[in-house]
């Protein structure tokens, strides 16, 4: 069976929130509509920026750009809903405008942390206050006049490293950035598109990101937004655990090398998958992974593979609860500030469906078997754990039901509909 899923969600809001500043219009193609994008695409409206509703069908909508200077002071606050990379993008790129601004979000965006990104941003000369609780939203941002910034990340991540990498393109300064490894690079592909090339160079456990000579105009975009291969990752898992009728190709995923560290650690579980390349879109490299039934083993997961699999960790975890013999999963603490603590919600929903799991400080140890899995388990208002509980629910054998099971309309909103379609059940 051949399927595609939605278009990239970390592509799709860096594009909307680069197009606000490139100067004219951008047409944008592919992009998802779930929630998260479409918090993103409002709070840029919300300063000024003309931006079409998002399509489900990934019709194309043109983006008509004000310019590096051009946005305008919102009048209410910029409500993020669940969109940490959205939040957080936005924050470098108000750092370089002249106004004040007050960002908000739900509940679960409120518990995330935010000082990771605002101490580099107040290093730079930004002004933020808190407005309820130290270190989370709501909160205010006061941008203007930047300096240069000469920086070491703590982890290493995409959303940090990509909003002082906008701060550098709003405010017209240099920023050098040192990450303990990789992050993906969607940032970096899509500012050299727009004319603004980003220097990179290290190796695995030291990686330099550098925008040397700040661009004086962003040329617009024309951009097909691939599919998220975070997406396709559950669709991948089902059919490696059989619930997908056979053999199942995921067509137009990008591969991004910054992105594909789900598909070694399968392939190390045992795993076959083929992998066929398409035509590049937006810069990212593009392809098709097909996969079926297979006999998967438990394998160690460690931080090397956690930063170039970082969303992918509860369809893995969900692997591991089908394959033979203990996964170790460690490195991978970030994991407790996304959408919720994962680690602990892994651990307790897989427990409380009769897997064997123990939550490690930085991790977890998941011991798989071939028991029927039965019970409810709370999404807690994590997509992707809501999703991975999904996989797992539609084995032959199983009985899970996913509480709060909606949320999945932040990344791929007819998640619910392709498992019923693809389940032999």
């Amino acid at each position: 069976m051949i399927v595609t899923v939605p278009g990239d969600k970390s592509i799709t809001q860096r594009a909307l929130i680069l197009s606000a500043i490139a100067d004219g219009a951008s047409r944008l193609r592919g992009l998802l509509s779930g929630a998260d994008p479409v918090s993103t695409a409002g709070a840029v409206r919300a300063l000024g920026v003309a931006v079409p509703a998002l399509l489900p069908t990934g019709a194309e909508i043109v983006v008509r750009g004000r310019g590096l200077h051009g946005l305008a002071a919102p009048g209410g606050a910029l409500d993020l809903g669940n969109s940490g990379t959205g939040t957080r993008l936005l924050m470098g790129m108000l750092a370089g405008q002249p106004f004040r601004a007050v960002m908000t979000g739900d509940a679960s965006l409120s518990s995330r942390p935010m000082g990771r990104v605002t101490r580099p941003l107040s290093q730079m000369g930004a002004r933020f206050r808190y407005l309820s609780t130290e270190d989370r939203l709501p909160l205010e941002i006061e941008g203007g006049r930047l300096s240069p910034l000469s920086y070491e990340l703590p982890v290493a991540s995409a959303q940090i490293k990509s909003a002082l990498l906008l701060a550098g393109v709003a405010g017209g300064v240099p920023v050098l950035l040192t990450e303990p490894g990789r992050s993906r690079d969607h940032t970096e592909r899509m500012l050299a598109a727009l004319g603004s090339r980003v220097h990179t160079d290290g190796s695995d456990d030291r990686w330099r990101v550098e925008l040397r000579e700040p661009p004086e105009r962003l040329v617009p975009l024309d951009v097909d937004v691939p599919g998220d291969l975070s997406s396709a990752a559950f669709l991948i898992v089902l059919a490696l655990l059989g619930g997908a009728d056979g053999e199942l190709t995921v067509r137009g995923v990008g591969l991004n090398p910054t992105r594909t560290g789900v598909l070694p650690v399968l392939e190390r579980m045992g795993a076959r998958l083929r992998i066929d390349p398409e035509p590049e879109q937006a810069g990212e490299p593009v392809g098709s992974i097909t996969a079926g039934p297979a006999a998967l083993s438990a394998t160690e997961i460690g931080a090397a593979d956690v930063v170039a699999a970082i969303d992918e960790i509860p369809i893995l975890a969900a692997a591991a609860a089908r394959a033979e013999g203990t996964t170790r999963i460690t490195g991978a603490q970030e994991l407790r500030v996304k959408e919720t603590d994962r680690i602990r919600a892994l651990a307790e929903n897989l427990r409380g469906v009769g897997v064997r799991a123990e939550e490690l400080p930085d991790g977890l140890e998941i011991e798989g078997s071939e028991r029927p899995l039965r019970g409810e388990v709370d999404a807690l208002g994590d997509h992707r754990i809501a999703m991975a509980f999904g996989v797992l629910s539609a084995l032959s054998g199983n009985d899970i039901r996913v509480r709060g099971r909606e949320v999945v309309d932040v990344s791929f909103p007819e998640f619910w509909t392709r498992l019923a379609e693809l389940s032999p059940r």
